[in-house]
């Protein structure tokens, strides 16, 4: 069962996303709530596998929420999912760096959202195209920060080949296609460098290679 917290400030947006979650067999609300202070309250209370939080919220925005859901060691199985509008990019690039696992638009078809709830939980970074698409744009307009990254240094030629076909958005399988090895090294490969980063998820890697130089824009 998939335990979920919801957070957002639009009590219709929260019953609507309620009903279609709670309706499927193995996935059940457990909290919802319309701040980050008090979602934090109810993350503590609740232990959730997944939060859903809306980036603009009163009194304690999603990235904050974010920021002290990730920090708190009481909370580290609790993986947070931002919701989002288009146009949103200076919120997603700090969401990420606060430790989001990934980005949901609100208009999001319900298939779409069900699957994508299934996919955050059992820890696969999860950006829409849309976002993927601004976050890369940021690199592009602003210039890259040289080591901002420990651990970057301590990668193999093999992960760091890995980290960067991730943050292009390939899965293990597309990455054991491109390398020439098995889905099952592929992983062992991303994740040995996660650990070597500290990188909470995928979606961390994203802005560890874009930002390490590991990765350009526009570079496939």
């Amino acid at each position: 069962m998939i335990r979920i917290m919801l957070l957002d400030d639009q009590p219709l947006l929260r019953s609507g996303f309620r009903a279609l979650l709670d309706a499927e067999d193995d996935i059940e609300v457990v909290a919802e709530g319309g701040n980050g202070r008090e979602g934090l309250a109810l993350a503590r209370q609740h232990l959730p596998d997944l939060a859903l939080i809306d980036i603009q919220m009163p009194v304690m925005d999603g990235v904050e929420t974010t920021r002290q859901i990730v920090a708190d060691p009481a909370l580290t199985g609790v993986r947070v999912v931002i919701l989002t509008n288009y146009g949103l990019d200076e919120y997603v690039f700090h969401a990420l760096r606060a430790g989001a696992t990934g980005f949901l638009v609100k208009d999001i078809e319900p298939d779409d959202l069900l699957h994508a709830v299934r996919v955050a939980a059992r820890g696969d970074a999860l950006l829409a195209p849309s976002i993927t698409r601004m976050l890369i744009n940021r690199y592009v307009s602003e210039p890259l920060c040289a080591d901002v990254t420990p651990g970057m240094e301590e990668l193999t030629n093999r992960e760091r080949e890995a980290v960067a076909l991730a943050a292009r958005g390939l899965s293990n399988d597309e990455i054991a296609d491109r390398m020439v090895i098995s889905p099952l090294t592929a992983k062992t490969h991303v994740n040995r460098a996660m650990t070597k980063l500290q990188a909470r998820d995928r979606a961390q890697l994203v802005v560890f290679a874009y930002e390490s130089g590991l990765v350009s824009p526009g570079n496939r």
